[in-house]
């Protein structure tokens, strides 16, 4: 019985688990519509690790749909020079958090360049360093979206 009754409180608790994990991700999806002013269901957002930094990439899903198309080239744009002046007030308003290596890339911002870029669909945000402790920041900031936006992309460095 008791068995039982601790199986049954692991389900429980894995529910509420995952109750609060789409819960958050809602959140988050609401809060990005908002602060991007895109669609998050019309776009698919991707960030990648390279071995100078990483990109952020955003793209319409309908290669027809302008609109978001050029929104997201411009709030790409936008976050670029943002993110080159250290403020990162956009990504800590959609996550309600400080997004992990953050504080470093503010210290370090000097040593970081973000090189806004157009794409078909979109556009990227392509972040660039040399220095040993931004790039690690960079990373640490690029691995936490993967997880929170649930893209699914790889967690390791590419060859890029």
């Amino acid at each position: 019985m008791i068995r039982f009754q601790i199986a049954l409180a692991l389900v429980a608790t894995g529910i509420a688990c995952a109750q609060g994990d789409t819960a958050h991700h809602a959140a988050v999806d609401h809060r990005g519509d908002d602060a991007m002013g895109f669609s998050h269901e019309k776009t698919t957002h991707h960030f990648h690790l390279y071995r100078d930094g990483g990109a952020i990439e955003v793209t319409a899903n309908d290669p027809n749909d302008a609109q978001s198309r050029d929104e997201i080239r411009m709030h790409l744009a936008h976050i670029a020079t943002l993110f080159a002046a250290g403020d990162f007030n956009v990504p800590m308003l959609i996550h309600d958090q400080v997004p992990p290596g953050v504080p470093a890339i503010e210290k370090l911002k000097s040593a970081i360049r973000y090189r806004y870029e157009k794409t078909a669909r979109g556009g990227r945000v392509r972040i660039t360093t040399t220095n040993p402790d931004a790039l690690a920041a960079v990373y640490e900031f690029l691995r936490f979206q993967i997880t929170d936006h649930q893209t699914g992309d790889p967690l390791t460095v590419s060859g890029r």
